[in-house]
């Protein structure tokens, strides 16, 4: 698991090693930050609340929720009228997704703290059950939330960009094309991710990382 930043640093030293070409990816992007975000409902609406809007956007709709509902639990969010979802500024889509994870983990048919125990594919079978829930919601829940060392989100539109940019390929791979590339890193691969998003910070000059 990718607890600390000393996880980090190691898997930066065994990318390294792995592939000659992330030597000067290493060098360009800068400190790669650690990111760890805590897991349960109040991590994954965190990163429902990201999707799709930049980073100011999503701390202030974050910050009114956080407001209006107290506290970001399964109880209070379904407390939560549709006026009240949409004076935080959550759209429908978002408030439809956050209310049936909450409805899940109400129930007890999720769990979100024994998923990020789960391999990965079983967890993100688990994750992407909940209509709303797809699988870069799920990849960045496992990421950042459970700290799983091997996943790469590469439907991720900035990784997508930072990989070529930084490896200098003709064109933006595609997710499947990109899958591919990231085998490579493996075992680390959930480093390597956390790398192409501090390089397209740093180098390309845009905030590409999906949580604060």
């Amino acid at each position: 698991m990718i607890r600390t930043q000393a996880d980090v640093a190691a898997g930066l030293v065994d990318l390294a090693l792995l592939d000659a070409r992330l030597f000067s990816v290493i060098e360009k992007a800068g400190p790669v930050p650690l990111r760890r975000h805590e897991a349960g409902y109040r991590g994954l609406a965190g990163i429902v609340v990201s999707q799709m809007v930049s980073r100011a956007s999503a701390d202030a709709i974050w910050r009114r929720l956080e407001e209006i509902a107290g506290e970001i639990t399964p109880h209070h969010f379904l407390g939560l009228s549709d006026a009240d979802c949409r004076a935080a500024g959550l759209s429908r889509a978002k408030a439809e997704t956050l209310r049936r994870v909450a409805e899940a983990v109400d129930r007890g048919t999720v769990d979100l703290e024994a998923i990020c125990h789960m391999d990965a594919p079983a967890a993100i079978r688990s994750l992407t059950s909940i209509k709303g829930i797809g699988r870069w919601t799920a990849e960045v829940y496992l990421l950042f939330c459970a700290g799983h060392p091997d996943i790469f989100p590469s439907g991720d539109v900035a990784l997508q960009n930072a990989v070529a940019h930084a490896l200098g390929l003709d064109a933006r791979p595609s997710p499947a094309e990109l899958d591919q590339i990231a085998q490579g890193w493996s075992p680390w691969r959930g480093v390597s991710a956390r790398l192409f998003w501090a390089y397209y910070a740093r180098e390309m000059r845009r905030s590409g990382a999906p949580l604060a």
